[in-house]
């Protein structure tokens, strides 16, 4: 019987081997060059390698392949280069090796990062307009890697002038009763073993505000009301009468026109409590008299006869009268 044959071609796929990462030595200080590299073999064809931080696709990356010793199967090699930075502390840095033969499984080696820096520092206050006579506290946030511990504060470039009421607690400054005499700039320094770093706060305190005693009505007279308002400034420590800058330098004292109004007021109310008087005492003045002519002294020949007749008649004269008005 005559033979047949036929013939199939087949190909084998080498399985890559799962990566593994190197080159990392923790911890990285910030700033330094860190270079990654991610190494695999056995795969038939080549592998395909690729970077991940987070969930960030790397691109520029370096890529080698060699055939191994068999000559059959390849081994791959990625590098990746990036500069030491805060926020990569606690990243995940990922290798990951595709391949047909994984069936849409890739291989993956993972690199955790750990980067050391210096510390950063901000100060909070409990209260951005503070007043006399009340309690405030600061706050220092300083965030590093080794965590900086303990802050340390000072006033004017010197240490806290009055202990007892400048109480720290941790990274907190309490002053437990302002006055004008705490102003100045309070400063916070924090070090771990990279270094150091401080932030400064200028610490301005406002006067109490000012409130208004309501409108009052004086009656004068049964005639007569005058209404006046008499402005009053009296401290309170509790509520704020206007916004000021926390941060601004004190300027000049401003005149307190609220006194000078009151002032002026009062004057003008003197004033024409004096007028309406004086008028009510002029519309009820009178005077009274009697004319140099008594009754019947008009036919006398002379005028010093006539004074006679008149002397004689005044007891009957009619009395004439005259009003101011």
């Amino acid at each position: 019987m005559p033979v047949k044959t036929s013939k199939a071609y087949l190909t084998v796929l080498g399985v890559p081997e799962k990566p593994h990462i190197t080159g990392f030595t923790s911890p990285v200080m910030e700033g330094e060059i860190i270079q990654l590299t991610c190494k695999t073999s056995g795969s038939k064809p080549a592998a395909d390698i690729r970077w991940f931080k987070g969930d960030q696709e790397i691109t520029d990356v370096q890529k080698l392949q060699e055939k191994d010793g068999n000559g059959k199967t390849f081994t791959v090699i990625s590098v990746l280069d990036f500069k030491g930075d805060r926020k990569d502390d606690g990243q995940v840095v990922q290798c990951r090796v595709d391949h047909e033969s994984l069936n849409s499984t890739p291989h993956v080696a993972m690199q955790l990062l750990e980067i050391h820096y210096t510390p950063t520092v901000k100060i909070l206050p409990s209260n951005p307009l503070p007043q006399e006579g009340q309690q405030l506290i600061l706050t220092c946030e300083s965030k590093g890697k080794p965590l900086p511990e303990p802050v340390l504060w000072t006033k004017d470039g010197g240490d806290l002038p009055d202990p007892e009421r400048m109480v720290v607690n941790g990274r907190e400054l309490t002053i437990t009763f302002l006055n004008k005499t705490d102003n100045g700039t309070y400063r916070c320094e924090a070090t771990n073993s990279i270094g150091k770093n401080s932030a400064e706060y200028i610490l301005i305190i406002n006067d109490a505000p000012t409130t208004l005693i309501p409108t009052t009505i004086i009656p004068l007279s049964t005639t007569a009301t005058v209404t006046t308002s008499v402005s009053i400034t009296t401290r309170s420590a509790t509520s704020a009468s206007s916004i000021k800058d926390p941060n601004a330098y004190p300027g000049p004292a401003a005149p307190d026109h609220a006194l000078i109004g009151g002032i002026v007021a009062v004057v003008v109310f003197v004033t024409l409590c004096s007028i309406i008087l004086l008028g009510r005492y002029l519309a009820r003045h009178k005077g009274t008299y009697l004319t140099n002519e008594a009754k019947g002294a008009e036919d006398a020949p002379d005028a010093d006869t006539a004074i006679i007749n008149a002397e004689g008649s005044q007891v009957n004269a009619e009395e004439k009268k005259e009003y101011f008005i």
